[in-house]
């Protein structure tokens, strides 16, 4: 895919999210878009630890295009998680309402290691993906330990 493309579409569907949380008829449609997302972001960035953990030959074209895809959805679940949406078909934890300010943070913290991630795989050298998907991955599996029911 064209990867001019693929930053325009991605740019359209985050400028779709912004709007979004207001835009959910019921609970279970925020909770069916944030687990859309969070599935969207783990595919790409699974790939791009594929390659940082050896599991499959590291190209640095994939690197970069999933990290950047994977940087651009770790934006998107976070409206969907609104009032209401802390019950039914959901892993999320009620301490994500009760502490909001460390779920953001904790968002935030994830975020800026995608960030530093999407910057490195740009640069082609795996050594330095490999550091910067490991911080991704705590990240993740932070916010997870804390807010995510197994």
């Amino acid at each position: 895919m064209n990867r001019s493309i693929l930053v325009a579409a991605a740019v359209v569907g985050l400028a779709a999210a912004l709007p979004a949380a207001a835009q959910f008829a019921k609970p279970e449609d925020a909770v069916k878009y944030r687990k859309a997302a969070f599935t969207v972001m783990a595919s790409h960035f699974g790939r791009v630890a594929a390659m940082a953990n050896g599991r499959v030959p590291f190209d640095a074209k994939v690197a970069a295009d999933n990290a950047e895809i994977a940087t651009m959805m770790s934006k998107l679940p976070f409206a969907g998680f609104i009032d209401g949406t802390d019950k039914g078909d959901t892993k999320a934890k009620p301490e994500i309402w009760t502490e909001q300010d460390k779920f953001k943070a904790a968002a935030t913290k994830m975020q800026d290691a995608m960030e530093k991630l999407n910057v490195v795989a740009k640069a082609g050298n795996v050594d330095t993906l490999k550091t910067a998907a490991g911080a991704v991955g705590q990240a993740c599996k932070g916010c997870h330990d804390t807010y995510r029911k197994e």
